[in-house]
């Protein structure tokens, strides 16, 4: 885990404005612009150190989300600017100081079940509000995502070189 600097803030403040501005300036829902966000190719360009080298502005990050993926108008859900903004300060919070991609941190809490999360969490630091919301789905940061869990199982078994085996037979023999 790193500390937060001068550049995480400034990416946290570059990404809370992109999604409060997104309920005015995109058509789709806010749940379809945070998931769309959450697995782009602008949000895999803020996870890496080169974004802030970059200059762009946030109508040509809404033009790289569009052409990715289209002009879409599906939904009506507008979630309100404040919480938008909250969402993706925490979200770029978490991917910057815990160093992992913004998509497995979507998988981890999407966008929906994250802003039922605003009225309780908002005001805690976002260390604190990240904690929470891995202690309610019964993770914590040492264990990771489920994708980085499942590949450290694997290559404690390949280490051990134990491998249980069990046969089952899905066609019983049939008396003659």
């Amino acid at each position: 885990m790193r500390a937060i600097d001068h550049d995480g803030l400034l990416l946290c403040r570059i990404q809370g404005e992109l999604f409060a501005t997104s309920a005015a300036h995109c058509r789709c829902s806010s749940p379809v612009f945070i998931r769309r966000f959450m697995n782009s190719t602008v949000a895999r360009r803020m996870d890496s150190d080169r974004f802030l080298d970059e200059s762009d502005s946030t109508e040509s990050l809404y033009a790289e989300l569009e052409e990715q993926y289209g002009p879409s108008a599906y939904g009506t859900i507008r979630y309100d600017a404040e919480v938008l903004y909250w969402m993706g300060y925490l979200y770029r919070y978490w991917a910057y100081t815990r160093e992992k991609s913004s998509a497995s941190i979507y998988r981890t809490i999407p966008g929906r079940e994250l802003v039922g999360q605003f009225a309780p969490l908002h005001t805690l630091d976002p260390d604190q509000a990240i904690e929470r919301l891995l202690e309610a789905r019964g993770l914590n940061d040492a264990e990771g995502d489920l994708t980085s869990r499942g590949v450290q199982s694997l290559r404690r078994l390949r280490t051990q070189s134990r491998y249980d085996y069990a046969v089952v037979n899905l066609y019983p023999a049939k008396d003659a």
